[in-house]
Formats: structure tokens, C-alpha cells, sequence
């Protein structure tokens, strides 16, 4: 029987085993105790913690998200820990309403079941599990696929469907050039029927429910992935608050799902629909919005005057998370109002949440 050791999380007062070579975050993933996090992969920081207690080895990591100087203090990345005794660990960055509401990470096996191209650069697919998985609506999963080829390929994606269905998942992936698991969708080297490892749930950039104040949703991207996801939840939770969907994009080509934003705008008066094109200068039928997607945000908050009241979610790549925030900050919103997914492309570099 390996050797196991008791972690204690302060000051929330939560305990739990990890296993000999198991990471402090995997574990407590494993037992349904989310923990703050990002990359997964000691990169980003946000896992950040002190070690007030115990004996840890670290595996690799970048300096970037824990330097000398914090290390020498005690700070250590629960994401890279190996528990070599009992620990005791004080949080720096924890929501009890995260904590309430975790849900165990657990593997499942899955086939691929639907391919389909959304746009030139934005694929959907399909993956049939063969038993169900609970998650909130905004979170994602690692998805494990073997090529054609015989290579193994790990990627992190949000579910697009809602958590009532819980054994057929939906991914909106966007293709990047240097992105092996998009582009094996195209070539032929991940088809329909192949078999999937599903890893998950992560992230805690799902919905809240019975908050006050409008629902601000903004997408650009495979951004529409978490966010469709977090829209269709909240409309069927039965919720009444205004939702503004704001979805940014280069040109008309790059927009999709149109019939369907439609059909639901149709259904829910209170849902409104802010498409924003980037590169439509010489696009005479545009009628929306033109410029970059935080502009348009920007400009309708102040309209409204919601002044800091509301939630939102934002998923897309990093330069418009890193645009949105100074919008949202000097529109009176406080930092636990807005949940962000950063889409990165790095390889095996999950979304930093």
C-alpha cells in the first residue's frame, strides 16, 4: 500500500490525502476540492500558496509564476508539490462558494462522434462518454486522442453544451497553425470514431446563480465554447436578468451559430446579442458594431450605467482578457464579479483560469 499523507488547508480548515508522488493539486482535485488554479503545470501562478508546515519537493517550473525570493519565504505551486510528510498549507487565494462547490475530478472514456466546421478556423465536435460526467456550466477538461499517426495528444477544451447533458460533451475549437490536436482534425488524423480519454471537470470560471445585476457575456474565438455553455445554463435555470452577449471577431466569415443566437433571442427578450467585427472597414452591409470587442463592452456598460453591478464572464484569447480587465475595473467592477478564461495555445498549456 503506498504511503500517503495528510494535507491541511488554512484558513478554510479543509483536509485531505495525497498519495506518494501524487501532486498536492491533483489530489485534491481528485477528492472534489477545488483549488485555485490555471495551467496545471507550475507556469502561471495561480495555484500560489505558502507552506506553513511539512517537507515538499518541487518538480519544474518557471520562475515566472514563483521566484527565488518567494520560494525562500515558503511560497510553493501546489500544482508541482510532492508531499513528503503531513503539510499544512495557508491559501492566498481561495472562494468558499468554489470550495462548496466542487465536483471530484474523474476519467471517462469517450469516442469521438461529430466533426463539423463552424467556420474557416473554428471547428465542433462531438465526444460520446460511456458514463456521465458532472460539471458547471464555463468549466473544461483534458482530452486525450491518439492519431492516425500513433501520437498522443493532450488538450484542454470547455464544454459548449450545458451540464444537463452529461454524456454527450461539445467543444468549439478554434484552429491555430501551430495547433496539432485542430490540425489533426483537419487532415484526417483525428476522425469520427476515434477513442477519447476525458479528464475533468476544471475551472472555476462557471456561472453563479441567484446573483443580482445584468449577465455580461463576452466571447471572441473558441470563446464561444464556455460561454454558450454558461449562456443556454442561465436561460434554462429560469433566471430573469438582462444578458448581454458581446462576441468578437476579425470579419463576417468569423461569425457563427447565427440561426441559433437568433432562435434565442426570439425565445428571451431579455437576451441581447452585440456581434463586434474588427476588420469590417471595407464591409459596406455591416450594420453592427466595428472595432475591437472591449470598445463595444466599454461604451455599452457606460450606456447602461450598471456601474460595477452584475457578473462577468469573459473567455477568449489573452490580448482581449488583457484589454477587457481595465475596461471592467473603471466600470465599477469588483474583482469577484468577473470570472476570465485566457485561451492560450501553448502546447499542453491548459487555459489559464
Amino acid at each position: 500500500m503506498s504511503e500517503t499523507h495528510t494535507v491541511r488547508l488554512s484558513p478554510v480548515g479543509v483536509e485531505f490525502d495525497v498519495e506518494h508522488g501524487e501532486t498536492v493539486l491533483n489530489a485534491a482535485f481528485r477528492q472534489g476540492i477545488a483549488l485555485p488554479h490555471g495551467c496545471k503545470e507550475g507556469q502561471c501562478s495561480a495555484c500560489k500558496s505558502v507552506l506553513l508546515d511539512g517537507e515538499v519537493d518541487m518538480l519544474k517550473y518557471s520562475t515566472f509564476a514563483l521566484n527565488d525570493m518567494e520560494k525562500e519565504s515558503g511560497h510553493v505551486l501546489l500544482c508541482r508539490c510532492i508531499a513528503y510528510s503531513d503539510l499544512e498549507v495557508e491559501l492566498l487565494n481561495y472562494d468558499e462558494e468554489i470550495l462548496a462547490k466542487a465536483i471530484a475530478v474523474k476519467t471517462f472514456k469517450g469516442r469521438i462522434a461529430l466533426i463539423e466546421h463552424l467556420t474557416h478556423d473554428i471547428r465542433g465536435i462531438e465526444i460520446e462518454l460511456g458514463s456521465p460526467i458532472k460539471f458547471w456550466a464555463g468549466q473544461y477538461v483534458d482530452i486525450t486522442v491518439t492519431t492516425e499517426k500513433g501520437e498522443t495528444i493532450t488538450r484542454s477544451f470547455s464544454m459548449a453544451n450545458t451540464p444537463d447533458q452529461t454524456q454527450k460533451l461539445s467543444f468549439i475549437i478554434k484552429k491555430y497553425p501551430e495547433g496539432k490536436f485542430s490540425g489533426e482534425l483537419d487532415s484526417g488524423g483525428i476522425k469520427a470514431g476515434a477513442e477519447v480519454i476525458v479528464v475533468g471537470p476544471y475551472g472555476t470560471c462557471f456561472r453563479r446563480d441567484e446573483r443580482q445585476g445584468p449577465l455580461i457575456l463576452v466571447g471572441a474565438g473558441s470563446g464561444m465554447s464556455p460561454i454558450w455553455s454558461i449562456l443556454n445554463d442561465h436561460l434554462k435555470s429560469g433566471e430573469k436578468r438582462p444578458v448581454y452577449f458581446f462576441y468578437g471577431a476579425r470579419t463576417r466569415n468569423d461569425l457563427f451559430y447565427l440561426d441559433r443566437i437568433a432562435e434565442l433571442i426570439g425565445q428571451h427578450s431579455d437576451v441581447t446579442f452585440i456581434p463586434v467585427l474588427s476588420h469590417a472597414t471595407d464591409d459596406a452591409e455591416w450594420q453592427g458594431e466595428r472595432g475591437f470587442v472591449h470598445q463595444s463592452v466599454d461604451a455599452k456598460l457606460k450606456q447602461l450605467a450598471v456601474d460595477g453591478q452584475g457578473d462577468v464572464h469573459a473567455c477568449g484569447p489573452p490580448p482581449m482578457i488583457d484589454a477587457l480587465q481595465p475596461v471592467l475595473f473603471m466600470n465599477g467592477f469588483e474583482t469577484e464579479r468577473i470570472f476570465f478564461d485566457k485561451f492560450t495555445t501553448s502546447a499542453g498549456v491548459t487555459p489559464a483560469h
